[in-house]
């Protein structure tokens, strides 16, 4: 067996591993179960990678994010590490092709969503499969108990009965103990077993802002802090509203979210990367297995709903060990939206019944059949057809997949595909008659190795720029060598898909289960109080995460808003006395949370007294307890 670290350098150019890796992957080579906690950016992917080329056969990777699944494959291939993926809105001829060349030892790694496992086809391949380990990521989705729960995880263990032998390594960025717990018990591990790294990031100041005017903050800190930036935002449209604003004040800035076309969401990445763009704004859909080290800043301009997703995002700062910035800016309306979009997010079982109903009649889908069929949605016209609210309706959909009755994909896959399948004579002939062809096969060959055993994605317009083609012309003539049966060519997609995991039922006949809806609601509502308890509270920002995810004792970080900002001379005197007095006022009938307090003062004065709150507290004139209340101190 080949050693890890020789691996390591043969194939990433790295002389050692990170903290905790070269445990992990000890530990799957002795075949043995493990969880694999290590914060964003700690190196989870080397951590199965490596195993797989050290042993025969290939892994199974399980994870449920398209684009995640993709970067990965695309990454592997650089390295000259065969590697595929397989994903909901792929064709049964696509699936087929990959299952086939996984069998026969053309893949170290595939990649496959966990709806996938419960398909026949998926069991029947597998059985014939060399698998040498099976790896759950983002494995957080099998526990209830977390923030992105996703039913098919539960398959897992019943999955493992056909590996036989075969340990799990299962990986996640953020679990709290309790998450923990479940994974272990969910994936049927033999024996527990937990690597974890600490959840502290020493060079990470968390900092939670008062602030009304968030566009005119975020320009201050942009200009005090240089560098590399991400900014999330709540909407698509807040994405590019902001990169505007920024733009216009001199700053260069892109915008990022799922809804644009492939090309455009790589050109963006790339440009970032490269130090091109300075801040991204984005949705939640940027920085997925992206890994770059010298990222100073994240700025939140609206509180995510979990402390998970928060962590997850706000660690993408700091990576190469240096001093950087985690901001939030916050104003107690942000709470509200919180829970307003909760109950968004739970609409009332007979719209989901209705929409359930429209879905069959949109894709044509007969009742009793579909189950593994995917089909186009064109969200917004499905929206206008049926008459519904778009909100809502998206909200319906996704409680239908977390029920394991669909799957739902953005437009991830809407890059073209090619598979060249004429023989070598018939492809010869062809590019004889053909210049055009001629040119564009070549470079197809060559750029992708394998076009001739599987689907590649392709770029039509590098495709155009290294073969002096228009994007156009390069189009037609995929489309030409298509019909005359040289390749096979699939056309961008720029809707999203969605897949019937289980056949279509009479709407009335849903099964659907309401005491897990409750649970996931319950638990949903927890996380978004934490979440607010996190902006609210004047603790330690890195302690409270901390303490979330299973660190109880950390000593307070010194370089957070509340460690710096603790100190009565950064409020005038005479200012600090009038804030004092006010605050006791306010408190004196009852106690109360600090956005409640902050809400008796005009928002240009909301930063000063979150100080001095702050430090009455630490002097003990005033007591926070459990709840987050706060109350005049009886000493």
């Amino acid at each position: 067996m080949p050693d890890p670290r020789t691996i390591l350098t043969q194939y990433w150019g790295y002389s050692a591993f990170r903290p905790l890796q070269e445990t992990i992957i000890q530990s799957a080579l002795q075949g043995e179960d493990c969880l694999a906690l290590l914060p964003t950016g700690g190196g989870k992917s080397i951590c199965y990678q490596v195993p797989a080329l050290c042993q025969e056969g290939l892994c199974l990777v399980i994870s449920p994010l398209i684009a995640l699944m993709k970067d990965q494959v695309s990454q592997l291939r650089q390295r000259n590490i065969p590697a595929a993926a397989i994903y909901a809105g792929m064709s049964r001829r696509e699936v087929d092709i990959i299952f086939e060349n996984a069998c026969n030892g053309a893949y170290k790694l595939l990649y496959m969503s966990p709806e996938r496992l419960q398909t026949d086809l998926a069991r029947e391949r597998i059985k014939r499969m060399q698998v040498s380990l099976l790896a759950v990521d983002e494995a957080h989705c099998v526990s209830q108990w977390g923030y992105d729960f996703r039913p098919p995880y539960l398959e897992i263990a019943a999955f493992r009965q056909q590996l036989p032998g075969v340990p799990v390594l299962a990986l996640t960025a953020t679990a709290t103990p309790e998450v923990t717990r479940d994974i272990q018990d969910k994936l049927g591990f033999q024996t527990p077993k937990i690597h974890q790294q600490s959840f502290a990031r020493p060079n990470l100041s968390y900092s939670v802002l008062y602030e009304n005017n968030k566009q005119e903050k975020l320009l201050d800190i942009l200009k005090s802090v240089p560098g590399s930036g991400l900014i999330y935002l709540s909407s698509r449209g807040e994405t590019k509203k902001t990169a505007d604003f920024l733009r216009k004040k001199g700053i260069r800035a892109d915008f990022y979210h799922a809804g644009l076309s492939m090309e455009a969401r790589t050109q963006k990445q790339s440009d970032w990367m490269l130090g091109k763009t300075r801040i991204m704004a984005c949705t939640n859909a940027f920085g997925m297995g992206i890994d770059k080290p010298d990222v100073r800043l994240v700025v939140h301009l609206a509180l995510p709903d979990s402390l998970e997703a928060y962590f997850q995002e706000a660690g993408r700062a700091g990576r190469d060990g240096k001093k950087s910035y985690a901001v939030l800016l916050y104003t107690a309306g942000d709470a509200d939206n919180l829970r307003y979009n909760l109950k968004r997010n739970y609409p009332e079982i007979d719209l989901i019944r209705k929409i359930y109903q429209a879905l069959g009649s949109y894709t044509q889908l007969a009742t009793g059949a579909g189950a593994g069929a995917s089909f186009p949605l064109d969200f917004p016209l499905f929206c206008q057809t049926y008459q519904f609210e778009q909100g809502p309706a998206h909200a319906a959909l996704r409680l239908l997949e977390q029920d394991g009755l669909l799957a739902l994909s953005d437009p991830e896959g809407s890059m073209p595909r090619v598979f060249i399948t004429a023989t070598r004579e018939t492809l010869y002939d062809y590019q004889l008659r053909n210049k055009q062809a001629d040119v564009i096969t070549k470079f197809l060959l060559r750029a992708h190795p394998g076009i001739q055993q599987e689907f590649m994605e392709i770029s039509i317009g590098t495709v155009a720029r290294y073969t002096q083609l228009t994007p156009d012309v390069v189009h037609k003539t995929l489309e030409a060598a298509h019909q005359e049966g040289i390749i096979v060519f699939q056309a961008a997609r720029q809707e999203p898909y969605v897949t019937f995991l289980k056949d279509r039922v009479a709407a009335e006949n849903l099964e659907i289960d309401f005491t897990r809806l409750k649970f996931r609601k319950k638990r949903a509502e927890a996380r978004i109080d934490q979440a607010i308890q996190y902006a609210e509270t004047l603790h330690c920002r890195s302690r409270q995460l901390l303490a979330y995810f299973g660190e109880p004792d950390a000593e307070a970080c010194g370089i957070c808003d509340v460690c710096t900002g603790r100190n009565q001379s950064d409020v005038p005197e005479d200012l600090f006395v009038s804030l004092e007095r006010k605050i006791r006022v306010v408190l004196k009938k009852e106690a109360l949370p600090a956005s409640e307090v902050l809400k008796a003062f005009s928002g240009r004065r909301q930063e000063e007294v979150a100080r001095v709150i702050g430090y009455l507290i630490d002097e003990g004139k005033l007591v926070e307890n459990e709840d987050g209340l706060l109350h005049i101190s009886s000493q």
